[in-house]
């Protein structure tokens, strides 16, 4: 008897919920069916009855775009065709033989670079070749666009191209079109065998490594050159995320336990997302050893996560300039129907102090503030960014800016990248007290040490 009155006491409360949940849904989805009926009359009414004729598949995404208009610039709708190229660029990775072409003045094309491990490169393409042929016929007069359909084609297909080498030979090489996978884990500079040089002074061992995005394989390429690096007697890491426009959160996560033990790496929290705190373990986490981060206005997302959590988790000083300030968080949405996906920002970032990384409208505090602020100018930025990228290439001869140093001759250098000099000079006093000397306070609290740029004369080149 006392279990049937149970049973019914539960029916009941089940009941009572029921009914009071159930108008609320209907009410939920009687809006949506009159939005709905409201857009397709719209709809309508436009095919029929506009002055000029219409793109009807423009048209219905436009009204998609025009409702995510009304969010932020990172929620977008990606329609069936794009899902390929979209999901591509998010991995770091394309279809082709991996070369970037440059078309000269007088209409020659150049090769710009191979890509590390690309079909191009295993094929012997050199930076600075110029290319002459495509599958036998000449390309002289036409424009790189019309080259680079040419070399274009199916995965799997092979491409034959006749190319002349900086001393003046002259070769054919075949590669087949294949999946390429950009590296995003870089060095100070070549050798001459193309390997990375780390290391930006000799005495004592200074690496630097610059990571230029984060990758599904960004971490383990990154683990492998540091435990090389220690194992070979380095003293200290410049890690630099300048220019990194951020991508997967996972990654940075994994990076950031690389270099901290314990604590808190990062929180995710959002209007219907409980919140996630992602912690440090030290299973993998690698000896403790002096280490600075470098950021700037082009530092974004997952890398301001990193430069963040290294800097509140007493691991890492920060130089260089505030960084963007895009905090937020998208999932992928698949829509119904095979009818594309969704990109929809559904949380923000805070750092292990609470600081929210992403600028929101008229918000004055954003982002990552270094410890030691080094401003820098457009045109010299302009210019750091390009030798950086010259410094990075394959097989080109190149001025070098800043070759490797003694502790002697790094103090008395003056190179355009103030920047990474101060970082440099910044180590080398850390290594000399022993370790960094990061300040217990939260980083959010602590005051920046301004240092004041050089004044200098940079030539005006592209923007990055």
């Amino acid at each position: 008897m006392k279990r049937e009155k149970i049973a019914w006491t539960l029916s009941v409360l089940l009941i009572a919920i029921l009914a009071f949940q159930l108008p609320r849904g209907l009410a939920q989805r009687d809006n949506d069916y009159a939005f709905v009926r409201t857009l397709v009359d719209i709809h309508r009414q436009v095919v029929n009855n506009y002055v000029e004729p219409i793109d009807e598949p423009k048209l219905e995404n436009g009204a998609i775009d025009g409702m995510l208009n009304q969010l932020d610039p990172y929620s977008v709708y990606v329609p069936p065709q794009k899902q390929k190229d979209f999901d591509q660029m998010l991995d770091g990775a394309f279809e082709g033989v991996g070369i970037q072409l440059n078309q000269l003045d007088d209409g020659r094309i150049e090769v710009v670079t191979p890509i590390d491990g690309s079909p191009a490169f295993k094929a012997g393409v050199q930076a600075g070749d110029i290319v002459l042929k495509v599958n036998s016929e000449t390309i002289e007069g036409l424009r790189l666009a019309d080259v680079i359909g040419k070399i274009k084609g199916p995965l799997g297909s092979e491409v034959n191209l006749r190319v002349r080498h900086d001393n003046g030979e002259e070769a054919d090489l075949k590669m087949s079109r294949q999946e390429v996978v950009v590296p995003t884990i870089k060095g100070h500079s070549r050798k001459p065998d193309n390997s990375w040089d780390y290391y930006v002074c000799d005495d004592p061992k200074i690496a630097y490594i610059r990571i230029t995005q984060f990758t599904p394989d960004t971490y383990d390429n990154l683990r492998k050159p540091l435990e090389d690096l220690l194992k070979n007697g380095m003293r200290g890491l410049i890690l630099d995320l300048r220019w990194n426009p951020g991508g997967r959160l996972d990654q940075a996560i994994k990076i950031v336990n690389l270099f901290v033990s314990q604590g808190t790496i990062v929180k995710t929290k959002g209007r219907n997302r409980a919140e996630v705190i992602e912690k440090a373990t030290a299973a993998d986490t690698l000896p403790r050893f002096p280490m600075i981060v470098l950021v700037n206005e082009h530092s974004a997302s997952a890398s301001e996560i990193v430069a963040g959590s290294l800097m509140d988790n007493h691991r890492a000083v920060v130089v260089g300039t505030r960084s963007y300030g895009k905090g937020s968080v998208q999932e992928l949405i698949p829509l119904e129907g095979n009818s594309g996906e969704l990109k929809l920002t559904v949380a923000y970032y805070y750092l292990p102090s609470g600081r929210l990384v992403h600028r929101k409208k008229g918000a004055t505090d954003w982002g990552v503030e270094p410890q030691i602020l080094v401003p820098m100018d457009e045109a010299t930025e302009r210019k750091v960014f390009q030798e950086r990228y010259d410094d990075e290439l394959l097989k080109r001869p190149r001025p070098k800016s800043m070759t490797r140093l003694t502790a002697t001759q790094a103090a008395a250098t003056q190179p355009i990248d103030t920047q990474l000099q101060q970082a440099l000079n910044s180590m080398l006093t850390f290594i000399i007290l022993g370790d960094n000397p990061v300040s217990p306070a939260p980083a959010a609290t602590a005051p920046a040490i301004v240092i004041a740029p050089a004044t200098q004369e940079a030539p005006a080149t592209s923007a990055p």
